[in-house]
């Protein structure tokens, strides 16, 4: 998707060979025209998948899950991070490590929103070490739902999350894959021979 690595370049900032930093679009303040591109790309690669459910993780996942919801005219669910006071039992939950924030989380989904009857699209803003993705896929196989599809906003290829997903017999949909992050500058996979194109 030309635009958001246009975004990525212009707005993104590499800290470090491994982290990339893009709050000022997508975690942290949301740019709502790109959300809104988003979710038409993202709906467009399933427009053929008869998704009931988008399943995200909060809080980052969010924003391009609902936006995709909203093209594709299904609920959104977002797994919580932390139990409230309402969110005391009747609840898929496992636990899942975050590679930015290097700590585990316990995320939950109650049953009464999800179930074997689903056939769900599982939407994440970023693929490293495919952690949060597996995550959200336990919770959907503990409901017996179907799991149509995974959509990455920004994919880091040079880390280990795309093989696990598709290792575990998932389709796995990236709107950008970052081939490195090197000397200040992202590089881009290009086509089926993962060219790279460097900005």
């Amino acid at each position: 998707m030309k635009l958001l690595e246009n975004y990525i370049t212009q707005h993104g900032t590499v800290i470090s060979d491994g982290v990339l930093k893009v709050d000022s679009f997508l975690n942290h303040v949301i740019d709502p025209k790109l959300m809104q591109e988003i979710g038409k790309e993202f709906a467009k690669r399933f427009q053929d998948e008869q998704i009931t459910k988008i399943i995200t993780l909060e809080s980052s996942g969010i924003a391009p899950a609902l936006m995709t919801a909203l093209e594709l005219d299904c609920d959104i669910i977002f797994a919580r991070k932390r139990k409230s006071l309402t969110m005391i039992d009747q609840l898929y939950t496992t636990t899942v490590y975050s590679f930015t924030k290097e700590q585990s989380n316990e995320i939950s989904i109650s049953k009464d929103f999800l179930s074997q009857d689903d056939r769900v699209l599982i939407i994440d803003d970023f693929l490293a070490n495919g952690q949060a993705a597996l995550g959200l896929a336990d919770l959907a196989n503990q409901a017996g739902a179907t799991i149509a599809g995974i959509g990455i906003v920004i994919e880091k290829s040079f880390q280990p999350g795309r093989e696990k997903l598709l290792e575990a017999g998932y389709r796995v949909e990236s709107l950008a894959r970052i081939a490195a992050l090197k000397d200040g500058k992202v590089s881009f996979v290009r086509g089926s021979n993962r060219s790279l194109v460097s900005y």
